[in-house]
């Protein structure tokens, strides 16, 4: 499932326009993205947790030369599923 058919599964369950449907994912994913860029965690009841994790500098290796290069510090977006949605996932 992508952005459009999210947007369409919205708008024939709530009697949306198409276009106000993906406006609204827009908007969420948008909100989620914000929140994430400023440190925050975003929790969504009954479907999981966003949380920003910092990954360290490391050394790594380029695998077409066996060169060591320095991998950089980055920030990871991560997603931890609300029970709920594990219980379903699994049966």
């Amino acid at each position: 499932m992508n952005n459009t058919d999210l947007a369409e599964s919205i708008a024939s369950s709530h009697d949306l326009s198409k276009a106000d449907a993906r406006k609204v994912v827009d908007a969420v994913i948008a909100a989620i993205v914000d929140a994430a860029a400023k440190g925050d965690e975003v929790s969504l009841s009954g479907f999981g947790k966003f949380k920003v994790k910092e990954s360290a500098a490391r050394e790594g290796r380029n695998p077409a030369t066996g060169e060591t290069i320095q991998i950089a510090a980055s920030k990871k977006l991560a997603f931890t599923p609300a029970k709920a949605v594990k219980d379903r996932l699994n049966g």
